[in-house]
């Protein structure tokens, strides 16, 4: 998978135990070492999400006008009897509220609460079965959005070295901030994205794209929690205000959903990916197709395949307008420096920008630019490298010498000279420092092969 175009893996701490995430871990440290190449790994954090208990017989067939019970327990004794993960469900149901089972395709309607059984009726029919998820769209839940197990996980995730931890069912801001302080809290580096899936998140978008590192568009639960209707407009919505705030931005849930028992997608799964990439998103996530699917490799293999023909299409456009200039966060040197370092580049038709980065701030500032000029980032730091894995358009680069600006550029060069992407009169765009306090970046060098 990685040799077909992974650049981050995903550990969905929702299944396993503790040994099978560690190994998978040290799986892919150890494949990427092998390839000299920097490979991100995100732990994803199972989050608050309410699950169907054991069912008698373990499914039940809710057929439409059906009267069902959620009952307090942690097993259904009778056939219309539903028991959940979530202790306090009965007490925090209301006449009125819809209650969705199995992602969606099963609707109930609560019709009456009493002190120890709430009253549904099936106004959406199927089969559900037990361990199936849970979602109130509408319902504000008392429970905290990241519990005792999640941060017992993500201080293991801290600690094994994880370059990325992503927060599930994010309400607020301050639940970004509690997990980040969690993690600065065990000495790591590791950077937070939030998961956008619940309403309450998007009442407060601006302000959670402002506190994370990175947002995670996971439309399963989200199509769930809002009308699936309103979800591509969301999406969008939603990835504009990443570019806009230079957060990167994943698309996730159902992409090559087909893929999971076919060796090829649908067209209407290939065009929601090209539109993905098209609104601006820096990543595209496999879920199920890669984590249970028959054909993990190939549906690696197509999504980048996709991203490839969609971005050479994009690149033929004018995209002047999709471009976001200006960092905030970076010193205004840098900034500067970044912006006129992209221009200079296309001008130039240059084949490659290479730029030298110590936390990848401006490896992202680049690659906000959306430039089309391949980007190569160096850095001293591993972490950095791997970080740089989430930004659009960056390829990190390992083994550089960073000491020196000259001994930075002969090495990237020869490496791109070796796979044969650069050769004699091609330009080559470096962005770096002189040492000097006022700015990490404050140079630009242009350099033409001979």
């Amino acid at each position: 998978m990685i040799r077909r175009g992974v650049d981050v893996f995903r550990i969905n701490t929702a299944h396993g135990d503790r040994t099978e995430h560690q190994k998978r871990v040290d799986a892919i440290r150890g494949v990427a070492d092998d390839f000299r190449r920097p490979v991100a790994i995100l732990v994803d954090l199972a989050g608050p999400k309410i699950r169907l208990g054991k069912l008698p017989g373990d499914q039940l067939n809710c057929e439409p006008g059906l009267e069902v019970r959620f009952v307090r327990g942690d097993e259904s004794t009778a056939p219309t009897d539903l028991v959940t993960t979530y202790e306090p469900l009965v007490d925090e149901l209301t006449v009125g509220a819809q209650v969705m089972l199995a992602d969606g395709t099963v609707a109930l309607d609560v019709t009456a609460v009493s002190a120890d059984a709430a009253t549904c009726t099936v106004v959406q029919p199927g089969i559900v079965r037990s361990s199936q998820g849970v979602n109130l769209p509408g319902l504000k839940l008392s429970v905290p959005t990241l519990g005792e197990a999640d941060r017992d996980t993500a201080a293991w995730a801290a600690e094994t070295g994880a370059d990325f931890v992503s927060l599930s069912f994010v309400r607020s801001a301050d639940d970004v901030g509690e997990l980040k302080e969690l993690i600065q809290s065990t000495g790591s580096k590791a950077q937070v994205v939030a998961k956008i899936e619940k309403p309450e998140a998007l009442d407060d978008l601006d302000a959670i794209v402002d506190a994370a590192d990175g947002i995670m568009i996971a439309r399963g639960d989200l199509g769930v929690e809002i009308d699936v209707a309103r979800v591509p407009i969301v999406q969008k919505q939603i990835i504009t205000t990443c570019r806009r705030q230079h957060t990167p931005v994943i698309v996730a849930t159902q992409m090559l959903e087909s893929m999971h028992h076919s060796r090829v997608p649908t067209r209407a799964e290939t065009t929601d990916v090209a539109n993905a990439i098209l609104d601006g998103a820096d990543a595209c996530m496999l879920s199920g197709e890669t984590a249970i699917g028959d054909y993990p490799c190939e549906a690696v293999e197509m999504m980048a395949r996709i991203a490839r023909v969609t971005e050479q299409r994009y690149r033929s456009h004018d995209t002047e307008g999709s471009r976001v200039h200006g960092d905030p966060t970076l010193h205004g040197i840098t900034t500067a420096v970044a912006d006129a370092s992209g221009q200079l580049a296309e001008a130039l038709n240059a084949k490659m920008i290479i730029v030298a980065s110590r936390s990848g701030a401006t490896a992202r500032a680049i690659s906000n630019h959306r430039l089309f000029v391949p980007t190569v980032g160096v850095s001293d730091s591993d972490k950095t490298l791997r970080r740089m894995c989430l930004y659009w358009g960056v390829t990190p680069l390992t083994g550089c010498p960073t000491e020196d600006p000259t001994k930075i550029l002969d090495y990237a060069v020869e490496r791109a000279r070796e796979i044969g992407y650069v050769t004699t009169g091609h330009r080559v765009v470096m962005i770096a420092g002189t040492g000097l306090r006022v700015s990490q970046h404050n140079m630009v060098v242009v350099h033409e092969l001979d």
